[in-house]
């Protein structure tokens, strides 16, 4: 976590009967200054099935949000906010996504 960037990323495959899953998130956050908890963010959720023609395996989006640490009274919340683009998906799979979250915080 170098100064106001927060960088990661998270691999997984599951394999079951009939599955063979692959997922990579790679995660991007700046965290503006002085912006009282405001942030810029990218993290999408590629996957791989394994399972499917090559033709229809891959969903690789691109995009990113805005996102911001606020309360509701005392509790902490994390609101974001984030488009991506998918700029390869099976051929039936959507062109956009969309994601709207809400985290309860606890900090220690």
């Amino acid at each position: 976590m170098p100064g106001n960037w927060v960088v990661g990323s998270l691999l997984s495959n599951v394999w079951a009967e009939d599955v063979n899953l692959f997922t990579w998130q790679y995660f991007i956050n700046y965290n503006i200054p002085g912006s009282n908890g405001l942030y810029l963010t990218t993290a999408p959720i590629i996957t791989a099935n394994w399972e499917a023609d090559s033709g229809d395996r891959w969903t690789v989006p691109f995009g990113g949000g805005v996102g911001k640490i606020f309360n509701i009274g005392k509790q902490q919340v994390n609101g974001l906010v984030s488009a991506y683009y998918n700029v390869d998906k099976p051929e039936f799979g959507a062109d956009w996504q969309l994601r709207l979250q809400l985290q309860l915080l606890f900090p220690k």
